[in-house]
């Protein structure tokens, strides 16, 4: 794989010119691998969009090193500063309304009036944002609706030698995509993650609520049909036969073939991280059918059951 390179002073200085010549480049975040183009060149945001096979009314988020881009494409307030104070740089987007005279490119917000950004704390790409001279629009590094990429050999699966560059940064720390919380006239989160509504809420001093339903697609994450590894998904199954790929929780479930325990000691962090490690492989494996037992809802347990959801649909 000539196309996957090491994270090193040398190759964050060859993604820099690739970035620079408004070219795209996939890299980790703390989140889920990422594919990164300039924010500020609808050239590059196009590319992106073309290479994913992404719907253009699907909006990406852009990421920023600090507030100090930021103020020049959006409108903030007292309760972003709040969050962002708590959580950022983290797994956490806001949404917020775009200014006017933004540079941003109205092809990676869908041209509508909100723009979604995030501050990664990932060390690789905060090295690489803090010398550009503009924020990176970056979606998953996978093909729209695929399963999202949690290692630099997931997005080579993804896109073979269509891509240039690949940044290694070994396996992502979360294995899920961001929170994403709506700003807007009223605050909801749009997509849970690993920082949940009662993290949120507790922050603002109030009861913020995940939003399932949409009238309109505003943020990443809100198309029904997501994260799939292209094969059926039954839900909330309660028993295991020697046929199907089995995905399970917990220390009860005893090792077999093909069984997949997402977290034997039953920690949903650890289940988060191993979700889509574990679907690419049954994928992989040649299986027709994935069940999966029942997975808690609280805490991340609700963003794995809605990528679970998703990729079901």
């Amino acid at each position: 794989m000539k196309n996957i390179y090491k994270n090193s002073i040398k190759n964050i200085k060859k993604a820099k010119k690739i970035l620079n010549k408004n070219n795209i480049i996939a890299l980790p975040t703390e989140t889920v691998y990422g594919l990164a183009g300039n924010a500020y060149s609808d050239k590059s945001v196009k590319k992106i969009y073309t290479l994913k096979n992404r719907p253009r009314i699907n909006p990406v988020i852009i990421h920023y090193y600090n507030l100090k881009f930021l103020k020049n494409d959006a409108y903030i307030d007292k309760e972003f500063l709040k969050l962002y104070k708590k959580f950022s740089p983290g797994p956490l987007t806001y949404i917020l309304k775009k200014k006017e005279n933004s540079r941003v490119s109205k092809y990676s917000n869908a041209k509508l009036k909100s723009i979604a950004v995030r501050f990664p704390s990932n060390k690789i790409i905060r090295n690489l944002l803090k010398d550009l001279k503009f924020p990176l629009a970056i979606p998953s590094a996978n093909i729209s609706t695929s399963l999202s990429p949690v290692k630099s050999s997931d997005v080579y699966d993804e896109f073979g030698n269509k891509l240039s560059f690949i940044l290694d940064g070994g396996i992502t720390k979360i294995g899920l995509e961001s929170t994403v919380i709506s700003l807007l006239k009223k605050i909801q989160i749009l997509r849970p993650g690993s920082i949940s509504s009662k993290e949120i809420s507790k922050v603002l001093n109030r009861n913020i609520k995940y939003q399932s339903k949409i009238n309109r697609i505003v943020s990443p994450g809100q198309l029904k049909r997501h994260y799939s590894p292209g094969i059926p998904i039954k839900l909330n199954c309660k028993t295991v036969d020697d046929k199907d790929a089995f995905i399970v929780f917990g220390k009860k479930y005893k090792s077999k073939k093909n069984i997949f325990n997402l977290s034997k000691k039953g920690d949903l962090k650890e289940a988060g991280k191993n979700l889509y490690r574990i679907l690419r492989k049954i994928k992989n494996l040649g299986y027709k059918k994935i069940k999966v037992l029942r997975i808690p809802n609280n805490k991340i347990g609700v963003a794995i059951n809605d990528r679970l959801k998703k990729a079901s649909y």
